[in-house]
């Protein structure tokens, strides 16, 4: 009788992002509204109707472009922290209690820290294919400033890939939904869209709302990803803050994440 040898670190990894990719190909259009077309409304709506209206008084705070150019390449990291969001609840805790996915991936010789590294590579796959998309109808609306966009694109792709590995490890330790999942969208997720500078610059927020501002990763990753697709007036030194930061939190996250995947799966 022989038996199989068991796949590398990183084979292991990739044989879970296989399992999501092999069901997201199967699956896709139920999560397009969320993942493209909302934040398309959001810039048809704010960036071409809102932005004609507000450009020649708004040309001063937003660096002498248009608005439209302004908020593309914060819309790109808000949809890239919504998806990456949606996709560390719930189906972490599918995977967990409905479906129980990481415990059959488990049963065989792919370790809990693996299943972890392999959903929250998923997730940056995925929010590159869709913020790649995204990237591509900003384009043709007239949105994009420039090349610099595409370094946008990697931006928002790391600041989801930071929030999604917080909430992967918060949402490792919920036993049911109860709610938990409902307060991180309400009071977390849609404050931070609204005061993170996507809209309006930060310093145009009372100085008291500010420093909420300061701690979010999405201001950190709208301010690169800003600098990046327009350019203005950030300093090498802010740049290499904003980019510390959201490096900080993808690796505190995901070493959280990995911890708790193995102490809940060595039940």
């Amino acid at each position: 009788m022989s038996t199989l040898a068991p796949p590398g670190y990183g084979r292991g990894i990739a044989l879970v992002v296989e399992h999501f990719w092999t069901w997201y190909r199967r699956n896709w259009r139920a999560s397009v509204v969320s993942s493209v077309l909302q934040p398309l409304l959001f810039l048809l709506a704010f960036g071409v109707g809102f932005g004609s209206l507000v450009d020649a008084r708004a040309a001063g705070a937003v660096g002498g472009v248009s608005y439209l150019v302004w908020l593309a390449p914060a819309l790109l990291a808000v949809s890239a922290v919504q998806s990456a969001a949606f996709e560390s609840t719930y189906p972490v805790l599918s995977g967990f209690k409905w479906q129980r996915i990481y415990l059959a991936m488990t049963a065989g010789p792919i370790s809990p820290g693996q299943v972890a590294l392999g959903h929250l590579g998923w997730v940056a796959v995925k929010l590159a294919g869709t913020g790649a998309v995204f990237t591509v109808v900003v384009a043709l609306l007239g949105g994009a400033g420039g090349p610099g966009i595409v370094v946008a694109l990697l931006v928002a792709v790391l600041t989801g890939s930071a929030v999604a590995a917080l909430i992967t490890a918060f949402a490792a330790t919920v036993q049911t939904d109860g709610g938990a999942f409902n307060a991180i969208f309400r009071f977390v997720i849609i404050p931070m869209t609204l005061f993170s500078g996507t809209f309006f610059p930060v310093d145009r927020l009372p100085g008291w709302v500010q420093p909420l501002a300061w701690v979010s990763p999405l201001w950190h990753g709208t301010e690169l990803a800003r600098a990046a697709a327009v350019g203005g007036t950030t300093t090498t030194v802010a740049v290499v803050g904003h980019l510390a930061y959201l490096l900080v939190l993808l690796v505190v996250g995901t070493v959280l994440a990995m911890r708790l995947f193995t102490r809940r799966l060595a039940r």
